[in-house]
């Protein structure tokens, strides 16, 4: 049954991936889907892409069998992964059948969402409380409760919620706070008159989505984000699907944000434990590393 439940996230969170509509072309400045001339054409690309991304469907079974014996630990991005991307981001509901199959495997494994959204959103879109919730990429983190003093303790504080539950709370850019709610104003003020253009508010990082900003007029879009950006040095920009995304310059990311629930979990530098991650976007690469510098995964 819990086998099932990995195997049904992983294959509804590689149906987009692999759809071949969904076809993603490395970034490289604006982000843009491949749009393919003809079947023949799309078929080629498809099947040009697999080769360098092979399905992990296809050998579930084979994967899950390093697992035996090991504690799992499953870590899971959100849009895209556990629910579709669609045209408005506050409309990115999980199904009922995602939310179950999420729940049975949280109850029996270590689970984590790590999504560039902030850690409210995710969560009144999820609605577990057996699930441990990361947002803003990482830099708002609502994880276990520790039973030992952390080297980065001065950005945590332990807390409870409504039912008693402790956790722990860890926010690394809580000085940049003041700095964010500024350059949220300026942008929405400046992006008002771009049609289509929508700057979303997401606690430690803001993002700017263009999906329905008309094509001639996302070179004025982008100047706006870079002017903006110009007058704040701490920070920096990054992009996913159809989104600029403003972050402070601090060294944490999803990969970091990774190993901190690994450690506080208990995990660290253990050979018995073997991680899962999910993800489709730019940003889950900075956790795909840490599996790829760390043999020990």
């Amino acid at each position: 049954m819990v086998k099932q439940s990995i195997w049904w996230l992983y294959r509804m969170g590689l149906k987009k991936l692999l759809s071949k509509s969904q076809i993603v072309q490395p970034i490289s400045g604006k982000i843009q889907e491949v749009e393919p001339s003809g079947p023949d054409t799309e078929d080629e690309k498809y099947i040009s892409w697999l080769k360098e991304h092979p399905c992990a469907l296809a050998s579930f079974h084979q994967m899950m069998k390093p697992a035996k014996g090991k504690q799992i630990v499953v870590f899971l991005d959100y849009d895209g992964t556990l629910s579709p991307i669609v045209n408005d981001p506050n409309r990115a509901f999980m199904t009922d059948p995602m939310r179950s199959a999420l729940n049975d495997v949280a109850r029996r494994f270590p689970t984590a969402i790590i999504s560039g959204r902030s850690r409210d959103k995710v969560y009144a879109f999820v609605k577990l409380d057996d699930v441990y919730y990361a947002g803003s990429h990482g830099m708002d983190i609502m994880g276990p409760p520790l039973q030992v003093k952390y080297h980065h303790d001065k950005y945590q504080i332990n807390a409870q919620d409504e039912k008693g539950k402790e956790f722990t709370i860890f926010q690394p850019a809580q000085e940049y706070l003041p700095s964010i709610e500024k350059m949220l104003k300026e942008l929405k003020t400046r992006t008002c008159n771009i049609t289509g253009a929508f700057v979303e508010d997401n606690r430690f990082c803001i993002s700017v989505h263009y999906r329905h900003v008309l094509e001639e007029d996302y070179e004025a879009l982008e100047q706006i984000v870079w002017s903006v950006l110009s007058d704040y040095p701490c920070f920096h920009m990054t992009r996913g699907k159809k989104v600029m995304e403003i972050r402070p310059s601090i060294k944490w990311n999803k990969g970091d944000a990774l190993e901190y629930l690994l450690d506080t979990l208990g995990f660290s530098n253990s050979s018995n434990v073997l991680p899962f991650y999910l993800g489709d976007d730019k940003t889950d690469e900075d956790a795909f590393k840490v599996f790829i510098q760390n043999s020990i995964y």
